[in-house]
């Protein structure tokens, strides 16, 4: 490194040996233009910017499935995320593009997730009709362009536009697309945020499998007798290695080699695509009619099959099904006494709505979805339960 090269130059010049259609950082843009950072490229700056947000850490107390009250070793939102971010710079590593924006996106992939999950957000969905609905990844875009407060001379984080459009064109099966005009130029985001949508779909799968194997809602002998052949292949070669004797082992290396063997298959198919379609850069990924990323049809189907599975068996389990009233019922509740008695909201909201009394349920609803599960079950406690504390909660809020 020459005298005036800069480290973060150094990290440029490296990019320039990633696969052709990856992400440049020297290439980002931002909406408010800054210096350059002298050690940082453009997407370690953003990711070191969602790390220390408020929003991500507040996804520490937030629901992947079980309630965070429930106990403490399942998988929170920040567990998910975190194992988003791993699956996903595996996958970015061999297939030779950009790690740094696939980092980024994967940290910031649920920062706008509500309380208790997807029941949380259907929920909120609901009552937000009239204005539009909710959806988490229009809402964690929301937070790095305005809520989150760093910055003298603009409003949230201003970061760059392939990680902005990293959050807002997220897609997995369960979200619904929906994405702001000025990511919808081309038919694909970057081959970065495909990466991301796929790593999502396998941690959500392989994890979620991995706690309700662990707490006896799913078991080995439903998911031998559903007949489906990814799990077979899995819990074979596992029992093989382990033995019989000891079940907890034989689900957590069938749930390791579920992981191994769909990387494996997803990069293979990658591959396929990138040869097939001949791409050489960025733009072409982006004109491509279909993602580049993903399984072949016919595993696609083993994958979707063993959702379904859990879908059934563990999601809709009567226990399962009980937390997810309990979350549903929390926001309900709140949300239409702070709609009917604003005098009860922070300081900061009634001053926003006062300013702005159109906005008035979207900030009401901004506040909700910020909430941790903790900190939405203490707020309802405080005002639905009489023997509540309210003084000692003082400072909390």
């Amino acid at each position: 490194m020459s005298k005036k090269e800069s480290i973060r130059e150094r990290i440029e010049s490296a990019e320039d040996m990633l696969a052709s259609y990856s992400s440049k950082s020297k290439n980002a843009k931002r909406h408010f233009k800054e210096g350059k950072d002298f050690y940082r490229s453009a997407f370690q700056r953003d990711r070191d910017r969602i790390i220390y947000s408020s929003a991500f850490r507040r996804l520490q107390y937030k629901t992947q499935v079980f309630l965070i009250d429930e106990a403490d070793f399942y998988r929170t939102r920040l567990t998910h995320t975190i194992e988003v971010m791993q699956h996903a710079r595996t996958l970015a590593r061999t297939l030779k593009v950009n790690e740094d924006l696939v980092e980024v996106i994967a940290l910031a992939h649920d920062i706008g997730h509500t309380p208790f999950g997807h029941a949380g957000e259907a929920e909120l969905c609901e009552l937000m009709k009239a204005n539009g609905g909710f959806n988490h990844n229009l809402q964690g875009l929301r937070i790095v362009d305005k809520l989150e407060k760093r910055y003298v001379d603009f409003d949230g984080l201003n970061l760059t536009w392939e990680v902005r459009e990293g959050i807002a064109r997220h897609l997995t099966a369960y979200d619904k697309f929906t994405s702001p005009k000025e990511f919808l130029r081309f038919p694909q985001p970057s081959i970065e945020a495909q990466i991301v949508s796929v790593a999502d779909e396998l941690a959500f799968l392989a994890h979620d499998l991995d706690d309700g194997l662990r707490v006896g809602l799913i078991t080995d002998d439903i998911l031998n007798e559903s007949g489906n052949l990814l799990w077979k292949k899995v819990f074979t070669k596992a029992k093989k290695e382990v033995g019989s004797q000891n079940k907890e082992l034989i689900y957590r290396r069938s749930v390791r080699h579920l992981i191994e063997y769909c990387n494996v298959k997803v990069l293979t198919q990658t591959y396929e695509n990138l040869q097939k379609k001949k791409v050489n850069s960025c733009l072409d990924i982006r004109k491509l009619s279909h993602p580049i990323v993903g399984f072949a049809k016919d595993e696609i189907e083993d994958f979707n099959q063993l959702r379904n599975i859990l879908e059934k068996e563990m999601y809709q389990h009567p226990n399962v099904l009980l937390m997810i009233e309990k979350g549903r019922e929390i926001i309900r509740r709140l949300f239409n006494k702070f709609k009917d008695k604003r005098e009860l909201l922070p300081i900061n909201v009634q001053e926003r709505i006062r300013k702005n009394k159109k906005e008035e349920l979207i900030y009401i609803s901004d506040y909700i979805s910020g909430m941790t599960d903790r900190y939405a079950m203490d707020i309802y406690d405080m005002i639905f339960q009489p023997h509540m504390k309210i003084l000692s909660q003082i400072g909390r809020r």
